[in-house]
């Protein structure tokens, strides 16, 4: 796996450096979540669709930013969201979700980062939501990337990689809008590929440290030059043999 989905220059600065194998800890409940992975890409398509095709159907003109589905995707019992769309123009990339955990979902202990100008209103109270990550799809429908933005991107609140980090078991969306294959798929990929969303969450931090001591005198969460603050190209079967021989164990998935 390379960084090349989405590539920052901040990554020239302060490299991106792939997760540890080594301490990894809940290897069973990755390839459990990866048989559901890829048990849901063989649903889909043996009835001739897709991830990305479930969430456009009926849905019209696929215009650049808008939200697919129109209302987002919202379990109100997690209060967790993503929604799909395309802006970026890069290269592989058909579009890409974002997804998010919102303030009831959100313990009080955990609090919005602060030291920052906040020169733009962050969502407070009951409307506070932290976002995840990116989930970059092909035009096959088919996961080919994973990235982290910055704050002004999706209008969040700013939360640290710490705190955003212990949040990721929350994430999962249970309920059959638009689909309820889709919905599982995504549920998935949080635990498959947590080591890489723990890394980029990480590594996001780092990088607006480092800008924001590059530029103590501007408020580097709604720097419109920074953008992506990190990425990885993923191959879901490559990772999957990653682990299985790990645990020296040989399954087909």
């Amino acid at each position: 796996m390379s960084t090349k989905i989405g590539w920052s220059a901040c990554e020239e600065a302060l490299p991106l450096e792939m997760p540890s194998l080594e301490y990894i800890d809940n290897l069973d409940e990755m390839l459990v979540a990866a048989q559901i992975v890829k048990e849901c890409h063989r649903l889909l398509n043996k009835a001739g669709i897709n991830v990305v095709s479930e969430l456009l159907k009926g849905q019209g003109t696929f215009y650049q930013l808008n939200h697919y589905p129109e209302q987002d995707v919202y379990d109100d019992e997690s209060h967790c969201q993503y929604y799909y769309h395309n802006h970026r123009g890069v290269e592989g990339e058909h579009g890409h979700f974002h997804t998010f955990i919102r303030s009831p979902a959100i313990p009080e202990a955990i609090q919005p980062m602060s030291g920052f100008m906040q020169s733009e209103p962050w969502p407070s109270g009951e409307d506070a939501l932290a976002h995840f990550i990116c989930i970059s799809m092909d035009d096959e429908g088919f996961p080919v990337g994973l990235f982290t933005t910055n704050r002004w991107v999706c209008a969040q609140t700013w939360y640290s990689a710490e705190d955003t980090i212990a949040l990721l078991d929350r994430f999962y969306i249970d309920h059959a809008y638009p689909n309820l294959v889709v919905n599982q798929w995504i549920t998935a990929m949080f635990v498959l590929f947590r080591p890489y969303i723990v890394a980029l969450l990480t590594h996001r931090d780092k990088v607006i440290a480092l800008k924001q001591a590059e530029n103590p005198e501007v408020d580097v969460l709604e720097d419109r030059e920074l953008d992506v603050t990190g990425s990885f190209t993923i191959t879901i079967d490559q990772w999957v043999a990653q682990l299985t021989a790990l645990m020296n164990i040989d399954i087909a998935l």
